[in-house]
């Protein structure tokens, strides 16, 4: 269709409002099919017991240094790390890495907390460093799960490769629903 047909239909509004409709569901098919290729996805990059983890983008609210002062709750696991003030809300924190058996973040200087963006369960994740935003194509993505040296592989959702380098993804949203972590009472 041409641009004469726009220019036709200039005095039937209906009709044009329902051409340029029909122009732009079949660009953006187009687009979809043609680019899917190169959509982004966007990981925080992290480090944990010495082994670099991505975490999606969308599992994440905010990242904050490690607060000065976690209260330990009386009765909780080891690996809860206790429960922080976070702009005048009790978060409470978990520490990682005492969660997979592989010792403990705490005090680590350059441990970050990872506040999750999930509504049902407001938590703050603790692992040693934060190397920031991480950026893959769709095609550098694959749902087979690496091998870790910490035996994580139950909470991984793939992992993103680029040349020889391999990042497995670490799902806070798997994390958060495996009812050996939501058991935080001793």
């Amino acid at each position: 269709m041409s641009t004469g047909l726009l220019a036709a239909l200039r005095q039937r509004p209906y009709e044009l409002l329902r051409e340029m409709e029909r122009r732009s569901k079949v660009a953006l098919a187009s687009g979809a099919t043609r680019g899917s290729e190169n959509q982004e996805w966007v990981g925080i990059a992290c480090l944990l017991a010495h082994e670099r983890f991505l975490i999606p983008r969308t599992d994440v609210r905010e990242v904050m240094i490690m607060p000065a002062a976690v209260t330990r709750v009386p009765g909780a696991r080891d690996w809860v790390a206790g429960l922080a003030n976070l702009r005048g809300q009790l978060l409470p924190v978990v520490d990682l890495r005492s969660f997979l058996g592989a010792g403990s973040s705490r005090n680590v200087r350059t441990a970050r907390v990872l506040v999750l963006d999930a509504p049902e369960m407001q938590v703050g994740i603790i692992v040693d460093e934060v190397f920031g935003f991480r950026r893959f194509l769709a095609g550098e993505f694959s749902s087979a799960l690496p091998q870790t040296a910490l035996r994580c592989e139950r909470f991984l959702a793939g992992a993103c490769s680029r040349g020889d380098d391999t990042w497995p993804v670490l799902s806070l949203q798997r994390l958060i629903a495996a009812s050996e972590f939501q058991q935080a009472a001793a």
